[in-house]
C-alpha cells in the first residue's frame, strides 16, 4: 500500500486527545518514513497552563513557537535525505491555539514574535484532520492518563473544537481529508485504518471526507 501512496509529506492534525500523534506514529511506520511529533512533553509550562490557564498562556505558547520553527528547520534540511516524513501539527496551528489562549496584549507581543519567526515552512501533500466531539476527547484524555491533563476543562475543548472547524473551514493550500475520528480506532484497529489508506492514496486534490465504519461492523 504505501507504494501506491504518492504523498511525500502528511500532516495528522486535530483537537487535543483526538489521537493525531498515535495515528501520525502508524502513518510513519507504514509508510517507513519518518514522524515528526509536536512535543508537548518537553514543554516546561504545559502543566502550569493547565493549572493556571491565565498566567501560564504566554510561556507555554512562545514555547511551542520556537519549538515548532526548530522543526520546520530541520525539517528543510533533511528533506533531501528522507523520502517521506508524517507530523502531527501544522505550523499555522500555532496562531489557533495563540488567539484562543492569549488576551489582547500578549496577542500582540505573540505575533510580533511569529513575524520574526515564521518560516517558509515546508506545504504538506495531504492534511488530514480527524475530528470528535467534546465527550469522546474527554474520555481519551481520561484514558491516556497524563496527570497535568486530567483537570482539562470541557469548555476549553469545546472551543478548541470550534476553533479547528473554523480554520479548516476556510483551509485551502493542501488537499484536506476530514476524517469522523469519533467511533473508530485508526491506531490499534486494522480495517478503518486499512480503508483511510484506500482514501489518502486516492486523493490529489481538493476537500475530502471520510466516515469509517467501526471495526467488527
Amino acid at each position: 500500500m504505501s507504494a501506491a501512496i504518492p504523498h511525500r509529506f502528511i500532516v495528522v492534525e486535530g483537537p487535543i486527545g483526538v489521537g493525531k500523534t498515535s495515528l501520525a506514529r502508524r502513518l510513519a511506520e507504514t509508510l517507513d518514513g519518518v514522524a515528526t511529533l509536536e512535543g508537548a512533553e518537553e514543554n516546561p509550562f504545559l502543566p502550569r497552563f493547565y493549572e493556571d490557564p491565565r498566567s501560564g498562556a504566554l510561556p507555554t505558547q512562545l514555547f511551542f513557537l520556537f519549538q515548532r520553527a526548530r522543526q520546520v528547520q530541520e525539517m528543510r534540511q533533511a528533506d533531501i535525505f528522507q523520502p517521506r516524513r508524517v507530523a502531527d501539527f501544522l505550523f499555522e496551528k500555532d496562531h489557533l491555539f495563540a488567539s484562543l489562549n492569549l488576551d489582547n496584549d500578549e496577542l500582540r507581543l505573540y505575533e510580533q514574535v511569529y513575524e520574526k519567526l515564521a518560516l517558509d515552512a515546508p506545504e504538506p501533500d495531504l492534511v488530514i484532520y480527524l475530528q470528535a466531539p467534546v465527550e469522546v476527547l474527554m474520555n481519551r484524555i481520561a484514558r491516556r492518563g497524563i496527570g497535568y491533563e486530567q483537570g482539562m476543562d470541557s469548555e476549553y475543548l469545546a472551543n478548541l473544537n470550534e476553533a479547528y472547524t473554523r480554520f479548516f473551514h476556510h483551509y485551502d493550500r493542501a488537499p484536506l481529508l476530514i476524517v469522523n475520528a469519533a467511533e473508530i480506532d485508526l491506531v490499534q484497529g486494522d480495517q478503518g485504518y486499512q480503508m483511510l489508506l484506500e482514501r489518502i492514496a486516492s486523493i490529489r486534490s481538493g476537500r475530502h471526507y471520510f466516515n469509517p465504519v467501526p471495526d467488527g461492523l
